[in-house]
């Protein structure tokens, strides 16, 4: 008799291949796929010839609107949510519902109302949601955890966090439907709350109090104006303007692209390559967060889309020391078949100062696979046999909203101009 957990796939984008092609080529022996689910039939088609390439397959596919009969039919243990942001919420809480346990992607969700919604349903229901935050798993992340845990600089009271993401990724942003601060929750959400859950567990606590300043200041066609910007387009795809603009994205030239995007268009009207100037972006380029954590450490986080760059640099401040590390990463574009180099270490440096003794470099072996080697561990945590981690990498739901009410709080204090506390977002 079969062991093996049985896992349905709700949104089958660039971000859900991660998942199926893992459980598909890594892990038959434990895991087993049993169903795709997405608004677009062209995008499932994809996921199954991916899949198909394994010996896997070719699996039923359902509309996201036979979502509860996929459950019915297919019977999975797990549901994996990989959809528009917006929408994890709504099949987080009917799985949990329909008797299945939830791998979501991050963020969980986007705003504290949705937020508070899914605490409510796994409080109701008594299944488990686990979000997926490959960055723990990082060699280099992992082990700043260690140190700190370990004490070598002392209690930490402050840290200081720039992120930088250039002109590819924080490009593709823009483009596509993240740009919209409905979908995504903006990227203090969507994209800072890895960074936010890595402060949270290299600290070993969680935020208290957030305030935050930022605003669309290189993206967007008003910006490009004041630049003396003349020439512009909706989308890439048959603009004469967009050969010559570095910043567009071209789907007919990568298979993948083309496949899942722009053969998918006449379904729902989706268009991946869509200008970083023009107009309807109401995401904010250019952040800047200060929050106060319940062990009264202070953090200072900037995040910006349009560095020369990607990577982050982070220092940490103690009563015995101190911390820097630097993080140069390989940019890539999403779901452009360039899976493996998700996050990949490019180079790297953790420095410790200690106090009235010399600074010192700390090694770090990275290993295969995406984020420096962490995705392969992560992806063994979610699908294979799990082994004892002292370290507690696996997120939980209170990770996954402890994560984005950081960004939540911060888009509050964004509209608002007041520091926020995140204990009165959501009751835990």
């Amino acid at each position: 008799m079969s062991t093996r957990k049985k896992y349905a796939v709700v949104g089958t984008g660039g971000r859900a291949g991660f998942f199926y092609n893992a459980i598909a080529r890594d892990f038959k022996e434990t895991s087993e796929l049993v169903a795709f689910c997405d608004v677009n039939q062209t995008r499932m088609n994809v996921a199954n010839k991916k899949v198909g390439a394994f010996d896997v397959g070719p699996l039923p596919t359902y509309k996201s609107e036979h979502f509860d009969r996929m459950i019915e039919e297919t019977k999975p243990d797990f549901v994996i949510v990989t959809t528009v942001d917006r929408t994890h919420h709504t099949y987080i809480i009917r799985a949990m519902e329909l008797g299945c346990d939830v791998i979501s992607e991050k963020p969980m969700t986007v705003d504290e109302v949705k937020c508070q919604q899914i605490l409510d349903a796994v409080k109701r229901t008594g299944r488990q949601l686990r979000v997926t935050f490959n960055y723990r798993y990082s060699p280099h992340n992992t082990k700043i955890r260690e140190l700190i845990a370990d004490g070598v600089i002392g209690d930490v009271n402050s840290v200081h966090f720039e992120w930088l993401l250039n002109t590819k990724h924080g490009a593709d942003y823009f483009r596509r439907w993240h740009r919209d601060k409905r979908n995504s929750g903006g990227l203090l959400v969507h994209k800072s709350t890895h960074h936010f859950d890595l402060v949270n567990f290299w600290l070993g606590t969680q935020p208290a109090t957030v305030f935050a300043l930022g605003d669309l200041m290189f993206y967007g066609r008003e910006n490009a104006e004041k630049r003396g910007e003349t020439k512009f387009y909706s989308r890439a795809h048959g603009s004469e303007y967009a050969k010559n603009d570095p910043f567009a994205l071209h789907l007919e030239e990568n298979d993948q692209l083309k496949a899942m995007y722009l053969d998918a268009e006449h379904e729902d009207g989706y268009y991946r390559d869509q200008s970083v100037f023009g107009d309807g972006i109401n995401i904010e380029d250019t952040m800047g967060v200060m929050v106060k954590y319940r062990s009264n450490a202070i953090l200072t986080y900037n995040l910006y889309a349009y560095a020369p760059w990607e990577g982050f640099r982070v220092s940490f401040n103690g009563t015995k020391g101190r911390i820097e590390m630097n993080v140069v990463e390989q940019s890539y574009v999403n779901s452009g078949g360039e899976q493996g180099l998700e996050g990949a270490v490019v180079g790297k440096k953790i420095i410790v100062h200690p106090l009235f003794d010399k600074p010192y470099e700390v090694e770090v072996e990275e290993s295969a696979g995406g984020h420096g080697g962490g995705d392969p561990v992560l992806l063994n945590d979610l699908f294979g046999e799990r082994t004892p981690d002292r370290f507690n990498r696996a997120a939980s739901h209170v990770d996954g909203a402890m994560s984005i009410l950081t960004g939540i709080a911060g888009n509050r204090s964004l509209r608002t101009g007041q520091a926020v506390q995140v204990a009165e977002l959501v009751k835990f």
